[in-house]
């Protein structure tokens, strides 16, 4: 049966929320899988040794949506507890190596066994498929179940909120665009996102995401016709008032939209000043 557990990795913080969601298929007298790998808290371990008991199942397999920190530096930890588990993720060989694990490359398309293999038929098992979907990080994925039209989503999307494309760590927000238009068109019942609570109405969710970053890139486009040309004027221009402190993701954002636009040939960059193209005018 497909019931995914939350287990919370015990990180809140400024850009964490709540903390992390990280989840676990453990099917009884089973292998489990975990989604994500917290960041080793004490308790995140102890939560997890309960629930794999309570099943009396063993983690097999330990799937990371991505390279950040709050989802992958407890993979160590977790490796240490469980040293018969294996540890995958879509490449990013500059981040990876933080981590020391023997990382298992994941690919588009690749399927995740779920659950017991029935001996009569090896392929009855449940499966999760790998869905490359990059754009927050080069290297992020979701994971696709389709009997139930499920995705764990990672940071792809959060409800209630928006997600930061950290262009100076790799971030894209074509691919991203490009990685929700992916998942709306499998249409899911439900997404589990790595931040925050389940998302039940995911087409919504989804389209309202689209639509929030065509409007900022709206916005984008008005402050360089207003003659702001530098990412610092143009963040402070669109984000008048921001805590201080989220500043800089802001203005992260703002150059994720910029090299949309210059991809898109509507704008170019001259030393650090930005410019609409004719055909943007």
């Amino acid at each position: 049966m497909f019931v995914p557990l939350l287990l919370h990795a015990r990180n809140p913080g400024p850009m964490t929320g709540g903390g992390n969601n990280t989840y676990v298929l453990a099917p009884p007298d089973g292998e489990a899988v975990l989604i994500d790998a917290g960041v080793g808290k004490r308790q995140h371990l102890a939560d997890l040794a309960a629930v794999l008991d309570a099943a009396h199942a063993r983690l097999s397999h330990v799937v990371v949506t991505h390279a950040h920190a709050d989802h992958a530096s407890g993979a160590p930890v977790l490796a240490a507890a469980y040293p018969e588990a294996r540890f995958s993720k879509y490449p990013w060989p500059d981040k990876d190596s933080r981590y020391a694990v023997d990382w298992q490359p994941l690919h588009d398309g690749d399927a995740i066994p779920i659950g017991p293999v029935s001996s009569m038929n090896p392929m009855s098992h449940d499966q999760l498929i790998v869905l490359h979907t990059p754009g927050h990080s080069p290297d992020h994925v979701s994971l696709w179940h389709e009997p139930t039209r499920s995705v764990f989503t990672g940071d792809l999307v959060v409800a209630g909120s928006s997600v930061m494309i950290d262009w100076s760590r790799g971030g894209s927000l074509g691919e991203y665009m490009r990685s929700l238009e992916r998942i709306r068109s499998l249409e899911p019942h439900v997404l589990f996102p790595a931040h925050g609570p389940r998302i039940d109405a995911p087409r919504e969710i989804l389209t309202g995401y689209l639509e929030h970053r065509r409007a900022r890139e709206r916005q984008v486009i008005d402050a360089l016709r207003a003659g702001q040309a530098t990412v610092e004027a143009i963040a402070e221009s669109i984000y008048h008032g921001l805590d201080s402190a989220l500043m800089a993701a802001a203005r992260e954002n703002v150059r994720a939209h910029l090299d949309k636009l210059k991809a898109d040939g509507l704008a170019t960059e001259d030393d650090g000043r930005w410019h609409l193209t004719e055909r943007a005018r």
